[in-house]
């Protein structure tokens, strides 16, 4: 038996919220399961969200995903909705569902209480921290990936949802091309600041935003990563990323959402530059060697790439294929000390492993140390980030 889905419904103020739950494989409701919810962003449904609830499903997580009451777009398909008009719908109505959506599964026996993620997009994203921040510690984690922090500026350009109007000046309804907004979205924006908002949830904090988003800027992510505590916020900035994943960002995306949950602490972060690609051939293998530079900036290190650093791509004729990357780093320890690091990285079942051996005696820790890495594909060149246990 895989993962199983089913739709669920649940009410705020009368009106009814429609969603689907993800089960596990071999779901035991008699068992409790770590828990997400997983909300969208404007003008889209619960099933932009389906994505990421069977990728939790697949990793033992029950996932929640709804439709906010009067989110959407007009031509959408009504059974995909859940009840409410456009033109009353604002995002202090839309944290009102995601705590019914949250009571609703609380209230389920298999939701384990004290394991329960909030994870947004854009709207969903901003509307999802500010859920946090009402609730405190029932939620375990946060999860915003390119939250739309931009709402408040936005009513204040008067350029709400695509919208154009005087903000001096605003019309009853805000016309947004595919969906209307009322009135009061816009009064209620205009007053608000998103980063007091946010800043009462004290629990782990996971930024994902393009430095391509031509929507939701991401200074308004930097920002929202120093309003939090320190070491309280991780911001993942994703080059080439814009509003939205592709089938290979959201599959890097998840991956690091992953390395989060389970409390890994992103340790090197390296920026790869390809220079130049050699193909050969050898009966029925095609060996691709991609050659590259790049540099390491994080607190534990600084440095660059060393000329040389290889990526090794063996292609078979059965259709699989080995990947070995093999390169060296030369910068500065966080003692300021000059080092060396130079890193194996291969493809393990479930993840890149890495394996890291330096001369620092500030970083010897990473030499037997379990490391876990993700490769941050999309357009452009990748970013490699190296997950660890944080250091005692």
């Amino acid at each position: 038996m895989g993962i199983t889905a089913k739709q669920f419904t649940c009410v705020r103020d009368g009106l009814t919220i429609r969603g689907m739950q993800y089960f596990p494989e071999q779901f035991d409701e008699n068992r409790n399961y770590p828990a997400v919810i997983a909300s969208h962003g404007f003008l889209c449904n619960y099933t932009s969200m389906e994505n990421w609830c069977r990728s939790f499903a697949e990793t033992g997580y029950v996932a929640f995903c709804f439709s906010f009451c009067g989110g959407g777009n007009e031509s959408e398909e009504k059974a995909l909705k859940s009840d409410g008009e456009s033109t009353k719908m604002t995002v202090l109505t839309e944290v009102e569902d995601l705590l019914a959506v949250k009571n609703f599964a609380v209230g389920q026996a298999y939701v384990d209480t004290e394991n329960l993620v909030l994870l947004g997009e854009s709207q969903g994203g901003f509307v999802s921290g500010l859920a946090a921040a009402r609730c405190g510690a029932e939620i375990k984690k946060l999860v915003m990936a390119f939250p739309a922090l931009c709402i408040p500026d936005h009513a204040r350009r008067g350029c709400l949802g695509g919208s154009g109007y005087q903000p001096d000046n605003v019309p009853d309804i805000l016309d947004c091309g595919q969906t209307r907004l009322g009135k009061a979205f816009h009064e209620e924006a205009v007053q608000m600041d998103a980063y007091l908002e946010l800043a009462p949830y004290e629990g782990p904090v996971l930024i994902l935003q393009g430095l391509s988003d031509d929507i939701v800027n991401y200074s308004y992510a930097v920002r929202a990563r120093e309003n939090y505590r320190e070491g309280q916020c991780h911001l993942q900035l994703v080059r080439n990323l814009g509003h939205g994943f592709s089938e290979s960002t959201y599959k890097s995306a998840f991956a690091s959402v992953r390395q989060f949950l389970s409390g890994r602490e992103e340790i090197l972060t390296i920026r790869i530059i390809l220079t130049h690609c050699e193909t050969r051939t050898e009966g029925e293998t095609r060996e691709d060697r991609l050659f590259f530079t790049g540099w390491c900036e994080t607190p534990y290190f600084q440095g660059t790439v060393l000329p040389g650093g290889c990526d090794v791509r063996s292609h078979c004729a059965d259709g699989s294929a080995e990947i070995r990357a093999e390169y060296t780093l030369e910068g500065l320890d966080r003692s300021g000390k000059r080092c060396t690091i130079h890193i194996v990285n291969q493809q393990g079942e479930t993840d890149w492993k890495p394996v890291v051996t330096t001369d620092s005696a500030e970083l010897a820790w990473m030499n037997d140390a379990d490391l876990t890495a993700v490769v941050e594909d999309g357009e452009g060149d990748p970013t490699i980030r190296v997950y660890g246990d944080k250091p005692q």
